[in-house]
């Protein structure tokens, strides 16, 4: 089997090519360096003893988009990761991710129709925008998501629906997921942000360790227990295993079509007090942190109805929340090492 993977020396991109090379698949890995280090592949060699084939490649340009196909036809499946991804920022540069975002979609979908390659789509709970009702299904409302990175993920969905409507042997699943943390428990690999984190935990991390004054908490009278923002934390190991339950399951379907959406969480919420309570008791280590206004484009709750990708796919989180918070900063811990 030969899966290619976009954005593949990001985050989650990294985890789901170590799980694929552990069951001896060969990877293909489309990443631009933009948000991303080129040193992650030596992270991954360390764990599997195998490297991706990896090409540095801008999915909005086209015509060295069409090469690389041209070059690697025999791909069986595709898990698209490659895309801008922070909320806060997108509201402040919208331009960039329309254009990152939807531009490097549709060319890598022109060659997945072309060839009949099930394409497995990152999507994200922030298409729900400010939900009301809890937790979330994948029938909840999803017109109105909070800033440009949502309206991003929620259009990418709708051309991946009309996709499948127009060609006949069209198969994708999304993956809608909530808010992934941790690292991988080698501690080879994990969440690196370039610049000031814009999510909880490794902004927490880098606070703890040393490199900010204090972790910031946007918002103190939020609608919610204790006033600061809940979201589902899911461990990144966890979210990556969705991925490989997603692609084979498309792979081995027995219709020649499929358009499948699933929610990815562990169907618990945390509030931001609750990370920072939680991560202390499990590390030993204080918090220093501040109350100031919120973000714009944060929602108060989200967290996930998981029944539906529990059933169908067999696809369970194994981890907690203080799991997810014990690996990232052992993680953190690492990277102050090797600084």
């Amino acid at each position: 089997m030969k899966i290619l993977v976009t954005g593949g020396l990001g985050y989650i991109g990294s985890h789901v090519m170590v799980l694929l090379l552990e069951r001896n698949v060969e990877v293909l890995c489309i990443d631009n360096l933009d948000n991303s280090r080129l040193e992650v592949l030596d992270g991954i060699k360390k764990i599997t003893e195998r490297k991706p084939l990896f090409k540095n490649l801008d999915l909005k340009n086209k015509s060295e988009t069409d090469v690389f196909f041209k070059e690697h036809s025999n791909i069986q499946g595709i898990i698209h990761f490659a895309a801008h991804k922070a909320v806060n920022e997108s509201s402040k540069k919208p331009l960039l991710y329309y254009n990152n975002n939807i531009t490097g979609l549709l060319n890598i979908l022109d060659f997945s129709i072309k060839k009949d390659i099930p394409f497995i789509y990152s999507s994200s709970c922030t298409v729900y925008g400010d939900a009301k009702s809890f937790p979330i299904n994948e029938d909840a409302l999803t017109s109105n998501p909070k800033s440009p990175y949502g309206n991003t993920k929620l259009m990418g969905e709708q051309i991946l629906k009309d996709c499948f409507n127009a060609y006949c042997k069209f198969k994708t699943i999304i993956l809608r997921y909530f808010n992934p943390i941790g690292a991988h428990p080698s501690g080879n690999i994990g969440e690196f942000p370039l610049g000031t984190p814009q999510n909880l935990i490794p902004y927490l991390t880098q606070t703890v360790i040393g490199k900010h004054p204090f972790l910031k908490i946007y918002g103190s009278d939020y609608e919610t227990e204790d006033g600061t923002c809940v979201r589902d934390y899911i461990h990144i190991m966890d979210l990556a295993e969705a991925h490989i339950k997603s692609i084979n399951y498309l792979i081995s379907a027995k219709n020649k079509k499929m358009y499948e959406i699933f929610n990815v969480g562990t169907g618990k919420g945390s509030s931001v007090l609750d990370v920072i309570n939680a991560f202390e008791k499990v590390t030993g280590e204080n918090v220093p942190h501040k109350f100031v206004g919120p973000r714009e484009g944060d929602v108060p709750i989200a967290f996930a109805d998981v029944k539906k990708i529990n059933s169908k796919m067999g696809w369970k989180a194994k981890f907690n929340l203080e799991d997810g918070l014990r690996s990232a900063w052992n993680w953190e811990k690492e990277i102050a090492k090797k600084s």
